[in-house]
């Protein structure tokens, strides 16, 4: 067993699968010498529109570009308060910061680890401009719940969809997609993610024709035309390969997406099986939502570093999402927050642990992952 290694994610059979489609889409690029925006990104740009079924699709250079535009496309000002989660990756709060906004957190689910309405509307005050719900791990936030309530309160909502391309969530019993729902939404297509690219690369949608035509203009340093530039804008373009590939992997992200929700399904049978629930609690799916699994993080009652490093010894990588809340951290020292401020989320991070999750993950892989567990803590 210690001879073999699984990694959290496997890109390599996932380009196995798809090498020929690929590989002629990356050729046509090349051949056509068309690096960067170009008839590609328009076309990814249009099939993410129908896919999401969204009036505008923005292609930009990453996902914490996407934020960033989304931000500046609500002129956040110095004094502005965005309210968003503690427990969530790095980019969601420094896109506040870097336009001179006041990041205003709101603690988490324990079961869901998303934002809830109660913990969001406690924090909404006269200097609120946004809200940026972060569907985390794959998993939407209940915005049926936030997004009438916030727009009285002329509180623009911009999501944080990094994780969860092809996620929904059922509301009013109509399906409604990761980003189609606030008034602007944000994707990354990190290598990593459900729908990755061969490098960076993100995107910004938005349901304001308005907006939109800023955020295509601030995209490429805020000009509307070459070389006249209406406002100070960012150089965020994505370049024409990325469009090519992830134009090919969209065309098979719902069947990815479900084979991971059957991996999912299969680490909670394995758990039963191997008598770890009283140990290890899997991550709890909504009622209405469509959970994509972008990882799997469930939570361990103790020993969770320890577990971490066994783990590792016998070749299977586990990672922790997230280590350190985000009102935790030192550059974000000066909002004044302290330890105990949001317990769920420091509870968080110290309890869940990611397991490898990836469409192509075998039966037997799992098996040996949960098995490994189960002997870690002493279970048959």
């Amino acid at each position: 067993m210690k001879d073999r290694k699984l990694p959290t994610l496997d890109l390599k059979r996932g380009y196995a699968r798809i090498k020929d489609e690929i590989d002629q889409a990356v050729k046509e690029v090349l051949e056509s010498q068309y690096f960067i925006m170009g008839p590609q990104v328009s076309g990814l740009e249009s099939d993410v529109e129908r896919y999401l079924e969204v009036p505008r699709a923005i292609g930009c250079a990453s996902g914490s570009d996407a934020l960033v535009l989304a931000l500046k496309a609500l002129d956040l000002k110095p004094g502005d308060e965005v309210i968003t989660t503690p427990y969530s990756f790095f980019a969601t709060a420094s896109c506040i910061t870097r336009l001179g906004g006041t990041p205003v957190f709101a603690d988490v689910d324990p079961d869901s680890y998303n934002v809830t309405a109660e913990t969001v509307l406690s924090k909404v005050t006269d200097k609120t401009k946004a809200f940026i719900p972060v569907h985390l791990f794959g998993q939407m936030v209940h915005m049926e719940e936030l997004s009438k309530e916030l727009e009285v309160r002329n509180v623009a909502v911009v999501e944080d969809c990094a994780q969860a391309f092809g996620s929904w969530r059922s509301i009013d019993e109509t399906p409604v997609r990761a980003g189609a729902s606030g008034v602007l939404g944000c994707f990354s297509f990190f290598p990593t993610k459900n729908l990755g690219g061969y490098g960076d690369g993100g995107m910004v949608v938005s349901r304001n024709q308005e907006m939109a035509d800023r955020i295509a203009k601030l995209r490429v340093h805020g000009a509307g035309t070459t070389y006249f530039h209406d406002e100070v804008g960012m150089n965020s373009r994505l370049d024409a390969i990325q469009a090519a590939v992830l134009r090919v992997k969209l065309r098979h992200l719902d069947s990815w997406n479900e084979e991971r929700r059957i991996a999912a399904d299969r680490y909670r049978v394995l758990f039963a099986e191997h008598d770890l629930l009283g140990i290890v609690t899997p991550p709890v799916e909504d009622e209405g939502n469509y959970h994509i699994y972008h990882q799997y993080v469930p939570k361990v009652i103790r020993d969770r570093d320890r577990l971490l490093e066994h783990l590792g010894s016998e070749g299977i990588t586990a990672r922790v999402y997230y280590p350190l809340s985000l009102h935790m951290q030192r550059c974000f020292s000066f909002l004044g927050y302290d330890k105990g401020d949001f317990p769920v989320s420091e509870s968080l991070t110290e309890q869940t642990i990611a397991l490898p999750i990836f469409p192509e993950i075998t039966e037997e892989e799992q098996e040996w992952v949960v098995s490994t567990i189960a002997a870690f803590y002493g279970k048959k």
